[in-house]
């Protein structure tokens, strides 16, 4: 019911489209995952739980700031878990519980940033405990996705995701700040890539992208085919 709720009304009547490129069922089922992801507005969670229900069949976690899951319980319904990040021993056994998840076989979803930052901060800077995650859960392979906001010739926002390739290293030996600094790099490659692909084709559609969300007419869209409707009228009568 919330997944035709968030689709049918959150969504469509906030973004004129939601599009993505990769593939996100890159890993065997078996196999931990962890999925790295920018953070720059609250809606980043419920466009990951459309894309998902859409293009997914494993089972799917997102670990989410504990004040922002008290104000916001339904994201507990649909995966999300709490994490209190002013307290490092409730911080650890969150950790423990997403490495948990991942060994049973769920994705788990983690935005490394720690907080919402603005979708051009950079460099990208992420907390630790995205490499205390992978020494706890070794084997697990890391898939960067991306997500970039636009506004262009249309009066709503566009929303993409772009999913890179599966990152794989022996954690353990890399240790947790080489590993937190390998993948900073990489999302942060990955997502100055999405913004040059986004900026090449504002007036258009983008190339390597497929639409997970099409809504209706914006503003503009409906007044531009009023105006053509207006100008065969008035030619019909020689005006």
């Amino acid at each position: 019911m919330f997944f035709r709720y968030n689709k049918h009304y959150l969504l469509k009547r906030h973004f004129h489209e939601v599009s993505l490129r990769g593939e996100l069922e890159q890993a065997l089922a078996d196999r931990p995952l962890l999925i790295i992801m920018n953070h720059s507005s609250w809606w980043d969670g419920l466009l990951v739980y459309h894309m998902i229900r859409s293009e997914s069949q494993r089972q799917h976690y997102m670990m989410m700031d504990e004040r922002q899951m008290k104000r916001y319980a339904f994201f507990r319904r649909i995966g999300a878990f709490s994490v209190n990040k002013e307290n490092l021993r409730e911080t650890a056994a969150s950790l423990r519980y997403a490495a948990d998840l991942m060994r049973s076989g769920g994705a788990v979803w983690l935005f490394p940033q720690g907080d919402i930052f603005h979708l051009e901060s950079r460099p990208l800077q992420f907390q630790t405990g995205v490499g205390y995650l992978l020494e706890r859960c070794p084997d697990a392979a890391v898939l960067p996705v991306s997500l970039y906001y636009t506004m262009g010739l249309h009066q709503k926002t566009s929303a993409s995701f772009s999913i890179g390739s599966m990152i794989e290293a022996d954690w353990c030996a890399l240790g947790r700040k080489e590993a937190t600094l390998l993948l900073e790099r990489r999302l942060e490659q990955q997502l100055g890539e999405h913004r040059l692909a986004v900026i090449a084709s504002a007036d258009g559609e983008r190339d390597g992208f497929r639409l997970l969300l099409a809504t209706g007419r914006s503003v503009n869209e409906t007044f531009d085919q009023m105006k053509g409707r207006t100008a065969k009228w008035k030619s019909f009568f020689g005006r």
